[in-house]
């Protein structure tokens, strides 16, 4: 009943998050003698997470659940494998053809399980199924598919289709919808005050098309729900997730709770009591535990003393074992090689950025030299950029050259293009530009220093813009952040220079 957090590389010395993923001679002993029955990766490239599932699996005195937040693809989190544009570039696509999108979220599901299988993971913890409808949430943004509950229910129901196509486990998370807020459970727990015809007709009802087509699993949120239970938080809350859950939506399959040590969660109260309190719930794993070990003390002592009941926890084990029973043993899938970023998901990809684009083109010439002003949220954490990404190698051949900063150290400059790379993600707390900086942006307009702007990631941030640039400004948005996005919005926007193409087209053939 208990999901760990491990890395997905081969050494010690390689974790990066180590607060949170064990040692190996720690990991191992989870595995092997204290029957913990998931993991959780991060980290590593697709061919060393392979060797690290054999790994795990050889250690392990069951068979094992190993997971991953592969929302956008396999290569989103292991580099190698295929990394899809974000879920919400889809509902782009839909508002000229729904089939379209639909078809391609079905393709995006298929293709991840596949990916996923040959590298040994059984256990997708995707897709999202919240609506954002708020354009400030920090934390789910363009991770949703859409926001509206007509939409997101349509695609997230086929991606799910096309995942459990194969023997994989698929995740609608975070139940009962974690869309409208503006807050990140990450670093605090948010509060939605909806009512109950509300929360009915919009929040729930991804859910209920997810369950119509047997999602494996769901993952709870840690949200704070007045109209249901104005004390508990949804994953440690009875009445949201054993009343709406099981009871009124008849969900049977896998409940795990999104991970344990997310500080919206681990607030309320100490590790050990929280264990036992989301079990209480109805819950059935409960994913990264701040201590295993602690946890399952603490849920021992809770069945001696009569607390917990011994039949719910039979009933998680059931379920448990129901899953883990649609898997495949590791030796039958497709071997490693040729199996991950075909050229067909790479064509999939292309088109799913060149269809979702918003592109604003003028006869403005831009100047052949200038800065190329390149900003970002953390530059400590911005593995998409580097000194041969293309987002700094196209402007470069141009006579751009290429300047790094983050949103805090923006600041006035001479004739420039710019490109931000900005979207929601866990811990950053915000999605926005920040008032500070929409000052910046807007002096720079005013100043005609701006040749032309490309936004990688939040159409929100991209609407801001487009409101306030002149028209003949080449404004280019893409939901894409990766070598692939930034190669097709470059090469869409040099296009425009009245100078030698041949530098270009060198760099794209």
């Amino acid at each position: 009943m208990i999901v760990v957090r491990a890395s997905g590389h081969l050494f010690d010395h390689q974790r990066e998050y180590p607060q949170w993923e064990s040692d190996e001679t720690t990991l191992r002993y989870w595995l092997s003698q204290i029957n913990i029955g998931g993991v959780i990766l991060l980290g590593g490239n697709a061919v060393e997470v392979s060797q690290r599932t054999r790994q795990l699996r050889s250690w392990s005195s069951q068979p094992l659940l190993i997971a991953a937040d592969i929302e956008e693809g396999v290569g989103q989190r292991f580099n190698g494998a295929t990394w899809f544009p974000p879920p919400m570039s889809l509902a782009e696509i839909a508002k000229k053809d729904e089939s379209q999108a639909v078809e391609y979220a079905y393709q995006m599901g298929m293709i991840t399980a596949k990916e996923a299988l040959a590298i040994g993971i059984n256990w997708l913890l995707a897709p999202v199924v919240d609506i954002n409808n708020n354009p400030e949430n920090p934390v789910i943004n363009i991770r949703a598919f859409a926001d509206t509950p007509e939409l997101v229910s349509k695609l997230t129901r086929v991606f799910i289709e096309g995942a459990q196509s194969l023997p994989v486990l698929t995740t609608a998370k975070h139940f009962p919808g974690h869309g409208d807020t503006s807050t990140d459970s990450h670093i605090e727990l948010p509060m939605i005050e909806h009512d109950l015809d509300r929360l009915l007709k919009v929040e729930l009802a991804p859910f209920v098309s997810a369950i119509s087509v047997n999602v494996a699993s769901i993952m709870t949120a840690h949200l704070l729900i007045p109209t249901w239970d104005r004390l508990n938080p949804a994953t440690i809350s009875r009445t949201i997730i054993k009343g709406q859950l099981r009871e009124q939506l008849g969900y049977e399959g896998l409940i795990v709770t999104d991970a344990l040590i997310m500080d919206g969660i681990a607030n309320t109260c100490s590790p050990d009591e929280l264990a036992i309190r989301a079990i209480e719930a109805g819950v059935d794993m409960l994913l990264m535990p701040e201590d295993p070990v602690l946890a399952i003390d603490a849920i021992y002592k809770a069945i001696q003393s009569g607390r917990l009941n011994p039949q719910d926890i039979a009933k998680s084990l059931k379920r448990i074992a129901k899953a883990k029973s649609k898997l495949k043993p590791p030796e039958k899938h497709e071997s490693l090689t040729g199996s991950l970023y075909k050229k067909d998901y790479r064509d999939l990809c292309n088109i799913i950025l060149e269809k979702s684009m918003q592109v604003s083109l003028s006869s403005h010439l831009i100047p052949k030299t200038g800065e190329n002003i390149l900003v970002v949220d953390d530059l400590l954490n911005c593995p998409y950029l580097m000194r041969n990404s293309p987002a700094v190698l196209i402007p470069r051949s141009f006579g751009y050259l290429p300047k790094l900063m983050q949103q805090s150290d923006l600041s006035l400059s001479g004739s420039m293009i710019l490109q931000i790379f900005i979207r929601g993600n866990p811990f950053r707390g915000s999605a926005g530009l920040g008032n500070q900086n929409k000052e910046i942006y807007l002096k720079l307009i005013q100043q005609k220093a701006l040749q032309a702007v490309i936004i990688y990631g939040s159409p929100y941030v991209a609407q801001w813009f487009k409101s306030k640039l002149p028209v003949e400004i080449p404004f280019i948005f893409t939901y894409g952040q990766n070598d692939v996005a930034q190669e097709i919005a470059c090469r869409k926007l040099f296009a425009q220079m009245q100078t030698d193409k041949s530098e270009l087209n060198d760099f794209t053939d």
